[in-house]
């Protein structure tokens, strides 16, 4: 008798645990949801705020920017002075129901607290192998330098990082079968920027002494203890020298050498490097309006970019990104069970289809024609695309 009292209260025992265990699951999913409704509600007033900024001055979308409007401390504040999210009296959160008057609100789920962070450190994200990501360089502090950090343990299934056979001199272009999975991404970087004062499409392929709208750099992962800083106009590949305009007939061949780490057990990113950015074509000082184009080749990466005036320095801070990619902070509530996130939104669209090349096709390519100084001359070979 006593080994089946023993029995019976040990499995009643792992029922109420699982069923306990099971209820704060189905909560804890209920407080995340709430949270993300939190986020949702932020994109909504980040939406209004763009909007608003479209048809504004400058000025006026700044005070937009600033205070309770959208970049508050204030729990809640910026969703109801945008977009009308009326909170209720239990500690100012907010209901998750589709309307005042259904009975959703008897499920007692809310997010509690919603704040939006304009300006922002970094700028983060991931890109497909051969896709691209474009990252606007927006500060309204003033910049000369972008740090770029790229492949972390997301890209990897363990923390080694093939770096065999590229720790010399030279730089080695494989197949795509033959590059390691686990080999940090061979990364394209490629600067457009102009003038705030208005620019020419000449000026893209023009250097002006320590001047230009443009320029491409590939940075090659390696074992190499090397330069962590160095300048875009010197290490353009579309040219050899730096005061040459830029000229395909006449680039440079070698990629960019970039030290990596072998290890990322302790976290972070395997490759970094500092690229120092030159004045925009026309423009008395660092005044721009940039973008950074990020293509990974060979394999995907995870990255990160900072803005820097001067020499990098972890003790110092960096420039901030202004309108970018703006931190959503959201806390959800279900009963009396707590979860938070926090959330990048893009307010720039990423999924813009940005060309890859002059021309794509999926079939051959056919060109038979000719062009001189004073001539067209038609082809007679008759070639079929």
């Amino acid at each position: 008798m006593l080994l089946i009292t023993v029995v019976t209260v040990s499995f009643l025992r792992l029922m109420t645990a699982d069923q306990q265990q099971s209820s704060n699951n189905d909560l804890s999913q209920s407080a995340y949801d709430s949270a993300q409704a939190g986020v949702e509600d932020a994109k909504r007033t980040l939406l209004s705020y763009k909007q608003y900024c479209s048809t504004s001055t400058v000025a006026e979308c700044a005070i937009a920017g600033n205070g309770s409007h959208v970049a508050s401390d204030v729990c809640n504040a910026a969703l109801a002075n945008n977009i009308g999210v009326a909170a209720t009296s239990k500690t100012s959160e907010v209901m998750i129901q589709q309307s005042a008057t259904d009975n959703a609100k008897l499920l007692d789920q809310a997010y509690t607290c919603v704040t939006i962070q304009l300006e922002t450190k970094d700028y983060i994200g991931n890109v497909a192998a051969n896709e691209t990501q474009l990252v606007p360089l927006i500060s309204d502090d003033s910049f000369d330098r972008v740090r770029i950090e790229w492949f972390s343990r997301e890209d990897v299934a363990s923390n080694a990082v093939s770096l065999a056979g590229i720790g010399g001199s030279g730089q080695p272009l494989y197949t795509a079968g033959n590059w390691p999975i686990n080999r940090p991404s061979l990364l394209r970087a490629q600067l457009i920027q102009v003038a705030t004062n208005g620019f020419k499409i000449a000026d893209f392929d023009t250097v002006n002494g320590p001047q230009s709208n443009a320029a491409t750099m590939f940075l090659y992962p390696t074992s190499q203890i090397g330069i962590s800083e160095r300048e875009m106009t010197t290490y353009d590949q579309r040219k050899v020298s730096s005061t040459d305009n830029p000229n395909p007939k006449d680039a440079l061949t070698t990629p960019t050498p970039v030290s990596c780490k072998a290890d990322l057990s302790a976290g972070g990113f395997a490759c970094a490097t500092t690229l120092v950015l030159p004045q925009a074509v026309g423009a008395g000082s660092n005044n721009r309006t940039g973008f950074l184009r990020l293509t990974p080749l060979y394999n995907a990466t995870h990255f990160r970019v900072t803005l820097w005036n001067g020499a990098v320095n972890p003790a110092n801070p960096n420039a901030l990104f202004k309108d970018v990619q703006p931190i959503v902070d959201s806390t959800g509530r279900a009963n009396d069970l707590f979860r938070r996130i926090e959330s990048r939104v893009d307010l720039f669209d990423t999924t813009f289809p940005y060309p890859e090349a002059a021309i794509d096709v999926t079939g051959n390519f056919c060109k038979d024609f000719a062009v001189t100084d004073t001539q067209y001359i038609a082809g007679t070979s008759g070639c079929t695309p």
